[in-house]
């Protein structure tokens, strides 16, 4: 059985778009997926408009989040020497290495974008960004093997690197993952046997 870490808290979790370093693509960032646990409401926000403007609050929110993860990514693959060609030549049908993706932490400082000091943690796996944002004291091995666990089953599951593959289709299966692997935003210390017991049930219940 999983067991919950004490007062472990996941803010958000969100999938975006990664362009290449130096691509010739005058694309924008973009959110394809957001999940936030726990919303933070505008200060003095009067009614009737507080809700609405809480939503767009929350949308620039995450979209500010996606930018700064690519732009680590980026920089991680410069770094690295991995060309924009590179990202590219791998099959959508070959097994993804997790290990050898970009990732990496940071931290935001209070109001910059959210109201508390949070942190970020995040995964670069070819043209997707799988990113969790955190409580700000939060135990960030936990989240990382969170996150690696959600983006491999994420993507064995719903093959999100196929092109034509619409992840807003799909947003009841990434929902289902979440609610078994990170119910109501709680980070769970989960053995193998649990894991592997789940994704059975995942299986039979989403044919490929």
């Amino acid at each position: 059985m999983p067991s919950a870490c004490p007062g472990a808290m996941v803010h958000a979790f969100l999938i975006h778009n990664l362009r290449a370093p130096q691509a010739q693509d005058t694309g924008l960032c973009r959110v394809l997926y957001s999940c936030v646990f726990g919303a933070e409401n505008s200060p003095d926000d009067p009614r009737p408009h507080g809700a609405e403007r809480d939503r767009l609050l929350r949308k620039e929110q995450i979209l500010a989040v996606a930018r700064q993860v690519e732009s680590m990514c980026q920089l991680q693959q410069q770094a690295s020497g991995r060309t924009s060609v590179d990202l590219q030549l791998q099959s959508s049908d070959e097994p993804v290495p997790l290990h050898e993706a970009p990732h990496g932490a940071f931290r935001l400082a209070a109001g910059d974008p959210f109201q508390e000091p949070r942190t970020v943690v995040w995964l670069g796996v070819l043209s997707l960004g799988f990113v969790l944002v955190l409580d700000a004291h939060e135990n960030l091995l936990l989240a990382e093997s969170t996150l690696r666990l959600l983006a491999r089953l994420l993507l064995d599951h719903l093959r999100l690197l196929t092109p034509s593959t619409n992840l807003l289709l799909r947003a009841d299966r990434i929902e289902g993952i979440l609610a078994r692997f990170l119910p109501h935003g709680q980070l769970l210390f989960l053995n193998d046997q649990f894991v592997q017991g789940l994704e059975k049930e995942l299986s039979a219940s989403w044919p490929r």
